[in-house]
């Protein structure tokens, strides 16, 4: 179904991380910065402090005095959000794949045997038993091979390493480097249609790809019983970083995400989309009942960015959205 709408997601600039308040403990204040960079490859691309009414009316939080770095991996960033005068509360140690605040970061690589092996001899929490590979027999995922574990504040994160038919061509071409960039964010949701509805409908991405996983592999993959999962792939109009949309059938639907998270506590994690017209974007979704948490489209005058206008949002089931325009 295409979109009903003359607006549309041109691309996701970054993913944001919400990570430990750490002031005053000199030796972990950097805890999330240096797991990202030694772990992972990731480059610093810069560190900055931001406070004032415009970031509190964006995020929803009284007096955010927020410490933003971003990073690099290939083409795609992240940004770790540090809020230093707020302590939020940690993701629940029991979370798991099926649990609607689940969503992680898929990052590729070019030896998943080496990957796994550098990732481990750092302090992770492992989801999965050991790297995976899904069957031949599913066409869009067959031979791929993904591993699945925590950093060090409980954020999900993936390994993955396609083979030489899967996958964007980018990641075939520039394998001198073990971590190679972030293909998607996958989120669990409650509800495939309903999800489209609000990813595709009204803000224009446009579906990539579809496929069933489950069996054993899928099973030890999630660390869930009898897993089996529908996964819809979606790609915004210039292509590149994606989301997965991830709706479990079996065991079910996790737990819903609690409607009093903010966006300082731990497991807020943040898709930023590129839109070409966000008062029209943001019109269209207060029509469709969409949830805020911006009071307004904030418009910035910092220079820090150049999409200087921004707005959050959730999702059907409470993922955070960042919508930004230039």
């Amino acid at each position: 179904m295409p979109s009903q709408t003359n607006v549309g997601v041109q691309k996701i600039r970054a993913i944001g991380l919400t990570v430990t308040n750490c002031v005053g403990v000199a030796r972990r204040r950097h805890r999330s910065l240096n797991f990202y960079k030694e772990a992972l490859g990731f480059e610093l691309v810069s560190d900055i402090t931001v406070e004032g009414q415009d970031y509190s009316d964006l995020e929803g939080i009284t007096k955010a005095k927020i410490r933003i770095v971003t990073l690099q991996l290939g083409d795609e960033l992240i940004e770790l959000m540090e809020y230093i005068n707020i302590q939020g509360k940690p993701i629940p140690s029991d979370s798991q794949s099926n649990d609607l605040w689940f969503q992680h970061l898929a990052i590729v690589v070019s030896d998943m045997d080496r990957a796994y092996a550098k990732v481990c001899s750092f302090a992770i929490e492992p989801i999965s038993l050991a790297p995976q590979t899904i069957l031949s027999d599913n066409e869009t995922s067959g031979g791929v091979r993904a591993f699945k574990f925590k950093d060090p504040d409980g954020h999900d994160l993936e390994l993955i390493w396609f083979p030489a038919e899967k996958g964007q061509d980018k990641w075939h071409q520039n394998r001198d480097r073990l971590f190679l960039g972030i293909d998607h964010s996958a989120i669990a949701i409650s509800n495939t249609e309903q999800s489209l509805h609000f990813y595709r409908d009204l803000l224009g991405m446009q579906v990539d790809s579809r496929s069933l996983n489950w069996r054993p592999t899928q099973t030890r993959l999630d660390d869930l019983p009898e897993a089996k999962v529908r996964i819809t792939a979606l790609r915004p109009a210039q292509g590149g970083l994606g989301i997965e949309l991830l709706d479990y059938l079996v065991p079910g639907k996790g737990r819903p995400i609690p409607s009093d998270w903010k966006s300082c506590d731990i497991a807020r994690v943040q898709i930023e989309l590129v839109v070409n017209d966000i008062e029209q974007t943001v019109e269209i979704l207060r029509q469709n009942g969409v949830q805020f948490v911006s009071s307004r489209i904030v418009q910035f005058t910092d220079n820090i960015s150049p999409y200087q206008k921004r707005c959050v949002v959730k999702d059907p089931d409470g993922h955070a959205i960042l919508l930004i325009a230039e």
